[in-house]
């Protein structure tokens, strides 16, 4: 294969458009916020709180609708083995966002949060919220990584360049207009990269569709004609695989930083419930050309194709279908189209992950945790460092890690495992405490690794009832090996125990301690008797804030006036006078 040169035009003048669409937004709104004396570190991380509905919604909706999403879907619709049956994300993603919508985003954006790890510190203390951020760090990293990896792969299908080339400049460029611009420079270049991704496939679709290699794929998703019929099937005994899976995506789709940098963002909290419901029907709307480009793959005779007698699945490239459809069954300047839209949708992704990683090491572990005095000019830089750091990061592992793909399906179970239950807890259960959070973390962790990871070669130690072991070929070897498989939703339960043991164990120790069954000293945590230490941050907020505004939720919220750790964690949705608040105070403090 040659180099296309109008390839590498087309990917070079896609590039020069992002890159000045990010510069445009950092410039646009490089004194946002000024006015109302907002700190540039917010502003950077949430964009002013002053995000509207049209970019709003298009940025929320590219908070999933990334490389893996569009790549992801038409892979599961084209193997015969899943069908448009098993490819779960655009549905799963859609409900995460209605879910997230309808109970956590209003909580989270009138409440003043800056980024999602917050309320943990607020309840929880500054060492809770970074254990916490570890599994939401590793997310957010092998998130980019993974999508990274996956545009190097899908361009040298299509223009034969340098896998490697490719992702250093498609980092470089997501990693400068993100260091440069913050959320805003991120956000507008979302509402190009959307465009690109829809015409793009879509222009796509017509073209591929007409191949005289393809056979009428509405025959083909209920007959046998070059595979099984891609509408796919559900065995009865896969019923709680796909069960566990659906709720890992849509509830695990929450506890994400790249999705609450959205809600956060909004300029009110109805704002933000009504950006997540415009999410969930743009990622819908947005998963229709992979669908129907994965049923194009199972629908066409590979034979009287460029590509060879050879179907991709059988070549172990089905993860590839979708620009393999573009280069093979399209003209070449439609499969240019369709690569700017695979292109958009992975920067689309890696720069809001590698944003959000940044905002919660600045703010929660470098601010919070260990200078609390630090300026906001400091919290900028540190930021600015963080992102070049992260970023690097994951593009260094995207191009030396061959399980990365394996490294970001654990941190993601990871994330539904420990971060959702928690999440839960701090936001709706009262009563929680920093013992039930260390304990679920580890019975999270514990249960979730037991059951084992056979991407990464993990063998399981907790063989969960219904388990069975199934030949499987290497995804970078080839070499046949036997894997253990779990039937068992053991992804779901350990999420569920690990909810349990927080308030069990949350109500265990506030008894044993209250009751003097345990004596007071033995309180380390300081979460339970000592009720004034500086480790749980919200203590000193209700001493040291003068008054409290009330919050109309159809109204916008002006931001905060700085970002000091007395005001960090205020309650923005209380409407109580500052005297009877002190009073309340000085009545728990006897």
């Amino acid at each position: 294969m040659t180099i296309h040169v109008e390839g590498l035009v087309a990917i070079a003048l896609f590039y020069m458009l992002i890159l000045f669409v990010g510069i445009w937004a950092a410039w646009k709104n490089k004194h946002s916020g000024e006015a109302e004396g907002t700190d540039r570190s917010e502003t950077i991380m949430v964009g002013g709180r002053d995000i509207g509905l049209f970019v709003g919604g298009f940025t929320m909706t590219a908070t999933w609708v990334g490389g893996g999403y569009i790549n992801g879907t038409a892979e599961y619709v084209y193997l015969p083995d899943y069908g448009l049956a098993w490819a779960q994300a655009p549905f799963g993603y859609a409900l995460s966002l209605v879910v997230g919508g309808l109970f956590f985003a209003k909580p989270m954006r009138s409440r003043g949060y800056v980024t999602m790890l917050d309320p943990f510190q607020q309840l929880y203390g500054k060492r809770m919220g970074g254990l916490l951020f570890i599994p939401a760090l590793m997310g957010e990293i092998f998130w980019s990584a993974a999508i990274l990896s996956a545009l190097g792969a899908t361009l040298s299908v299509i223009v034969d360049i340098n896998i490697k080339m490719s992702v250093v400049i498609s980092a470089l460029i997501a990693i400068f207009y993100t260091l440069v611009g913050g959320l805003y420079s991120v956000a507008y270049t979302d509402v190009v990269q959307l465009f690109c991704i829809f015409i793009g496939l879509w222009i796509s679709v017509p073209f591929a569709l007409t191949n005289q290699a393809v056979s009428d794929i509405t025959v083909t998703a209920v007959k046998h004609v070059y595979q099984s019929p891609w509408r796919g099937s559900i065995d009865k005994g896969d019923t709680w695989v796909w069960i566990d899976n659906i709720c890992l995506l849509m509830l695990g789709g929450i506890p994400w930083q790249v999705y609450f940098q959205r809600v956060l963002s909004a300029s009110s909290a109805t704002y933000a419930q009504v950006l997540s419901f415009l999410a969930a029907f743009g990622c819908l709307v947005m998963a229709v050309p992979s669908v129907l480009i994965g049923a194009i793959g199972a629908s066409t005779d590979w034979n009287q194709t460029s590509y060879g007698a050879i179907p991709p699945k059988d070549k172990d490239q089905a993860d590839m279908i979708l620009p393999i459809v573009l280069q093979h069954l399209c003209p070449p300047f439609v499969s240019f189209f369709g690569l700017g839209a695979v292109s958009a949708a992975v920067m689309s992704s890696a720069d809001s992950s590698i944003l959000s990683a940044s905002s919660m090491f600045a703010r929660n572990i470098y601010q919070l945790a260990f200078r609390q005095s630090a300026s906001d000019r400091e919290i900028v830089w540190v930021m600015r460092i963080t992102i070049f750091v992260f970023g690097g990061l994951a593009t260094l592992m995207a191009l030396v890690t061959g399980t990365v793909y394996g490294l970001w399906y654990l941190s993601s179970d990871l994330v539904y495992v420990i971060i959702f239950p928690q999440l839960i807890s701090v936001l709706f259960v009262k009563g929680t405490n920093t013992y039930g959070s260390v304990a679920a973390y580890l019975f999270g962790m514990f249960l979730r690794i037991g059951g084992g990871e056979p991407y990464l070669q993990l063998p399981p130690f907790i063989y969960y009832p219904g388990w069975t072991t199934e030949q499987r070929k290497h995804h970078i070897t080839g070499d046949m090996e036997e894997v253990i498989v779990q039937k068992f939703p053991f992804k779901t339960v350990s999420m569920l125990a690990s909810f349990l043991g927080n308030v069990a164990v949350s109500y265990l120790a506030k008894y044993l301690f209250e009751s003097g069954k345990i004596s007071h000293k033995y309180d380390f945590l300081d979460a339970v008797v000592s009720k004034h230490s500086g480790e749980i941050m919200d203590k000193t907020t209700l001493v040291t804030r003068g008054n409290n505004i009330g919050l109309s939720e159809m109204a916008p919220v002006k931001p905060r006036l700085s970002v000091t750790l007395a005001a960090a964690f205020t309650r923005q949705d209380l409407n109580i006078s500052s005297s009877v608040l002190l009073l309340f105070v000085y009545v728990l403090s006897l």
